[in-house]
């Protein structure tokens, strides 16, 4: 996949842009983050998955492993295809630029979007085309955009509430009662591949003006979907469920130094035998579908796919878990065979990592992550220092979505780790130091160097984008657009072009 390059780039979700709507979206300042990534020399963009979110926001619990988040969606795009007026966006409510409050945003945005339903039926005639790219939308997205849309309307006839609480009929559907279902809530149906129709527009727009610019952009695809998802609903067999739907296994992981506990995500487990029976051709539709709008994937928790850990439904903890085997290399196989050719999959291989994991990733020539925060003070500083990397076939990065912005994390070391990481980077100026750390990367012999947008700003705690395990106040930082000053732009350029990864 890498093919002997150097380069480096950004990690920033769509949400964190500086649109004056509550939230980030595929709107003008998109664009301008593009034209900033250009300006800096560089070459890769990396998202958060840019699924339809789920309660609680976190892009890896979504209602569908393909729909987009409506969220996303450009409202001044929405002017001028001529389906709102400027006017009916002046009650957005912004509390505060730096953060998305999603408790006043997402209604608002369900508002506006309902709105621009309401004149669709006119306005697809009257505007040249629409009505023919719409058709041709829905039928070549029919495999999941079927099942997305009529969950949910389902979920909307039932007020939002979990599959799993829905009357019986409704949870586990024949196919005469979905039959029934696509005639009588037809509105609503029409009204969600209308989003998705609106959302895979704009971002097809985004993605042409980055490759243009020479720009590739990373997507990431969690391992599990979400239980609350149209992917499970209309697919139950190829989940570890009972006859009524609830799932008889969960995921998470085991008890470790950090947690005695464990991890329990609840998330549901495949059914890897129907999945193998089916020639994995979920997966193979799953993978195609990101990769018509990415250019390459991070795969999330890559070692699930070699072993996960299996726990009980209904366990209070992850303690009682089990790990089981997956078909990681038939998988992988059935891929590359449906691809014809080698994957663009960066393996997120954090955690614990086993010999077998490492085959596997190996394998197939995905590149594994490195992550400079783990090199100083923790378990794994060995493989993460950068002078000990084996190969080149790796990403160096400052640090992920989930860890503390770097200048944060530099800030609440031990004072002797803290001497340590000052000498391995040359650090002379601690307010600079997240930029040294970011030259840290881009002079490894990692082939990609990425890092958040959050360490370019140098910004601290109050621009971490995730704290696991804690539910609330994630998934909620943005920046100003007067931060992506030239004067940084030409910093980050020089640095780039110094380790030739320009």
């Amino acid at each position: 996949m890498i093919n002997n390059e150097r380069l480096s780039g950004i990690l920033l979700h769509p949400t964190s842009l500086p649109s004056p709507y509550g939230i980030g979206d595929l709107g003008d300042e998109a664009y301008a983050f593009i034209d900033f990534l250009a300006r800096a020399g560089q070459h890769l963009w990396q998202v958060l998955p840019l699924t339809h979110t789920g309660f609680g926001d976190s892009p890896y619990q979504s209602f569908s492993a393909f729909a987009g988040q409506p969220l996303l969606i450009d409202p001044r795009h929405l002017i001028r295809l001529g389906l709102i007026g400027g006017w009916e966006l002046t009650d957005c409510p912004i509390a505060d630029p730096s953060h998305v409050d999603y408790g006043q945003v997402i209604p608002w945005k369900e508002k506006v979007l309902a709105l621009a339903y309401s004149r669709f039926p006119q306005k697809r005639h009257e505007i040249p085309g629409m009505d023919q790219s719409f058709q041709e939308f829905c039928e070549s997205n029919r495999y999941w955009l079927d099942d997305y849309a009529l969950f949910m309307a389902c979920k909307k006839l039932h007020h939002g509430a979990d599959w799993l609480h829905w009357p019986d009929e409704y949870r586990c559907p024949t196919l005469e009662f979905k039959a029934g279902l696509f005639k009588s809530m037809h509105e609503d149906i029409e009204y969600y591949r209308f989003i998705q129709f609106l959302f895979f527009d704009e971002w097809k727009r985004i993605k042409k003006y980055a490759n243009d610019h020479d720009i590739r952009i990373i997507g990431d695809i969690p391992i599990f979907v979400s239980m609350d998802s149209a992917d499970v609903w209309a697919n139950q067999h190829l989940f570890q469920l009972d006859s009524k739907g609830y799932p008889t296994r969960v995921a998470g992981v085991p008890p470790d130094y950090f947690s005695a506990t464990g991890q329990l995500w609840g998330n549901p487990l495949y059914n890897w035998e129907a999945h193998e029976a089916e020639h994995f051709s979920w997966w193979i539709s799953r993978i195609r579908a990101q990769l018509r709008n990415l250019d390459i994937l991070r795969v999330d928790h890559f070692r699930g796919f070699e072993a996960f850990w299996s726990i009980p439904y209904g366990e209070p903890t992850a303690v009682n878990g089990e790990w089981v085997k997956a078909p990681g290399h038939a998988l992988f196989s059935a891929v590359r065979d449906a691809f014809e050719g080698d994957l663009p999959i960066i393996a997120e291989d954090l955690g614990i990592i086993t010999p077998e994991v490492e085959a596997l990733r190996n394998e197939f020539g995905f590149p594994g992550m490195k992550v400079l925060q783990f090199a100083f003070d923790s378990l794994d500083e060995g493989s993460y220092l950068p002078h000990r990397y084996t190969s080149p076939v790796c990403v160096c990065y400052t640090g992920t979505h989930d860890n503390d912005t770097t200048r944060s994390w530099y800030q609440t070391l031990r004072p002797e780790c803290r001497d340590k990481v000052r000498s391995y980077t040359h650090c002379s100026n601690d307010t600079h130091f997240p930029l040294d750390l970011i030259g840290t990367a881009l002079a490894s012999v990692a082939a990609y160097a990425i890092f958040p947008l959050q360490d370019v700003l140098c910004v601290g705690a109050e621009g971490r984008m995730n704290t696991p395990g804690i539910g609330a106040g994630n998934w909620s930082w943005r920046y100003q657009q007067s931060a992506l000053k030239d004067e940084l732009a030409d910093e980050l350029r020089g640095m780039t072009i110094l380790y030739g990864r320009y």
